[in-house]
């Protein structure tokens, strides 16, 4: 594969990678080891590319000098139909182990999931969102005030609960060792609502 092509591949993968958060130019030279001039030329191109072909869903946006890959606004009826059906898909693992760290932390803030389960949750936080399970319930009062998340009336729903006080207790031991184990909570939520929806 030539270079150039490898290149559009490798800035492809970063940007599906990061998602919203998205990056600059500087910070693509950086992980793929190239110079930045090189990074503007193969960003066009790939721009293009995604823009002009009609059998691709996806394009890349630009705001303040952050790229995001990102579908096309002419596809936003397709996109609507899957968020106004949330049942279309099962949740993925990494969704409902998020799911069950909201449901039995909230409030709580994207970085205190990640550092719960060890991995980037903005994914499967987006999903949760727009499946409306989970939502913004207010602000931290740190640095930067990062987004509070907390269950909604949907997942009340999804789970056949009338309120969240009807959540399982995890055992005393297990609430100790959460922070090194942080599977219990999937573990646990699994075994509760196995066979539910």
């Amino acid at each position: 594969m030539p270079k150039t092509m490898m290149l559009q591949s490798r800035i492809e993968a970063l940007l599906f990678v990061v998602g919203d958060d998205g990056l600059t130019i500087k910070q693509l030279s950086q992980l793929l080891g190239e110079p930045e001039e090189l990074v503007v030329q193969t960003m066009e191109v790939l721009k293009t590319t995604y823009e002009e072909d009609l059998a691709r869903g996806l394009s890349i946006k630009e705001i303040a000098g952050v790229y995001q890959l990102i579908t096309k606004s002419e596809l936003a009826d397709t996109i609507q139909r899957l968020v106004e059906n949330p049942t279309a898909q099962s949740l993925s693992q990494a969704s409902l182990e998020v799911l069950a760290i909201v449901a039995y932390k909230q409030p709580i803030t994207r970085v205190a999931i990640e550092d719960l389960r060890g991995v980037k949750c903005e994914r499967p936080i987006q999903t949760l969102v727009s499946r409306g399970l989970i939502k913004e319930v207010g602000r931290s009062e740190g640095t930067g005030r990062a987004i509070l998340y907390g269950t909604t009336k949907e997942f009340l729903n999804y789970f056949g609960l009338n309120s969240i006080e009807e959540m399982p207790p995890l055992p005393e031991e297990e609430l100790v060792e959460q922070e090194q184990e942080t599977d219990l909570f999937m573990t646990k939520f699994q075994e509760t609502f196995s066979g539910v929806k």
